[in-house]
């Protein structure tokens, strides 16, 4: 099958280049704390040996830095390291990954009189000085209130485009190309026409594609297939991430996974009809990775999954997140929200907090809530 990719310019990271026709990079991101340097190591070398072309670790304080430092010494992947609300910590970071991940809409929580360009700023120029790239990672769940509150509630797309647009554009201004942007949502369909947008505003920067809080496989696997079939098959897409619900020992499943979808799609073998079925139940859950605070998370979306089985011909959507960084926004468009803490699990229906209940607690919780929502739809 030939596919006219879109001329998107040429990135590199560390020792791959994305973008300008280069293979179609997958990547993955470590689950393991990243202050336990042996587990990380032997993690990041997993994903590297299984054919990941970027390995991403969490790095969140001080002490995960210098951790990192460490880990930076004994892995020959090619590391990029999520930021999350604190920026300054690209200067900490810098010197030992080939790319930082930065989230638009994660710069206004530290520093908040601060303008959200300065920090872009310090960000860049660390990049700059320790040949880094960049991605600017926008997420439909982590939006900037303000960009938010400029547009339609029902428009979730458009918010994005315009965060990605405006940083595309600071950063261009400060001499610095060397950056992919990604755009990411836990409705396939929403990734889909975000990212074709996208491409038709800026084609020339290359694209990270996701869909995020796919889930546990199979299911998280066909959500991310629907999407990435319909990009990368119109040339759209130049790195690959499958964020998917697992145990530790089986985070290369990412791997693989993301390699067979991009091999199928180059093969003529597309296995998805793009029929979306409003009717059923919709479970999303987060990627297991390093801040998640319990792993009994993991153990708790299958358990939903299971549990709610029963109300399978209902449309209604059940998240599950495994950390306080993502969860509380990341659940406000469900109709019901878990995100987990190291002991208690919140339980949220749509925006609103219901309580926080023990791993033994919440199903009981959650059923109720959940039977409650079936009887109120009728």
């Amino acid at each position: 099958m030939t596919i006219q990719r879109n001329p998107t310019r040429s990135v590199q990271i560390g020792s791959i280049t994305v973008g300008d026709n280069h293979p179609i990079a997958v990547q993955s991101m470590t689950a393991t704390k990243t202050q336990d340097i042996d587990a990380t190591v032997a993690q990041a070398e997993a994903l590297r040996e299984q054919g990941a072309g970027v390995v991403r670790i969490a790095v969140d304080s001080d002490k995960d830095a210098a951790a990192l430092a460490e880990i930076r010494q004994q892995t020959t992947a090619n590391l990029a390291v999520d930021l999350q609300e604190n920026f300054r910590l690209a200067e900490k970071v810098a010197p030992y990954v080939d790319k930082i991940r930065y989230n638009p809409g994660h710069l206004y929580h530290h520093q908040r009189d601060k303008p959200w360009q300065d920090k872009v700023r310090f960000i860049i120029d660390q990049a700059k000085e320790h040949d880094c790239a960049i991605r600017i990672g926008v997420n439909c769940g982590s939006m900037d209130p303000a960009k938010k509150e400029m547009y339609d509630p029902a428009d979730s797309i458009t918010p994005m485009i315009e965060s990605a647009r405006e940083h595309c554009e600071l950063v261009d201004s400060l001499d610095f190309t060397r950056y992919v942007v990604s755009l990411k949502d836990s409705d396939p369909r929403k990734v889909i026409e975000v990212n074709k947008r996208f491409a038709e505003l800026r084609p020339d920067v290359p694209l990270h594609l996701g869909v995020t809080e796919a889930g546990m496989p199979p299911d998280g696997i066909v959500k991310t297939r629907i999407a990435f079939e319909q990009l990368i098959g119109k040339g759209i897409g130049d790195t690959v991430r499958v964020s998917l619900t697992l145990p530790n020992d089986r985070k290369p499943e990412e791997i693989d996974a993301g390699h067979s979808i991009v091999q199928d799609i180059y093969s003529g073998r597309v296995r998805s009809v793009v029929v979306f079925d409003d009717s059923s139940l919709n479970i999303i859950s987060c990627p297991s990775c390093s801040r998640v605070e319990n792993e009994a998370f993991i153990e708790l979306a299958a358990s939903v999954k299971e549990m709610t089985e029963y109300a399978k011909n209902h449309a209604i959507t059940i998240a599950v997140m495994g950390c306080r960084v993502n969860g509380p926004g990341e659940t406000d468009d469900a109709d019901l929200g878990l995100w987990c803490g190291p002991a208690k699990v919140n339980l949220k229906r749509g925006t609103e907090a219901l309580g926080a209940f023990g791993y033994d607690e919440i199903l009981p919780k959650l059923k109720q809530e959940l039977d409650d929502l079936i009887a109120r739809k009728g």
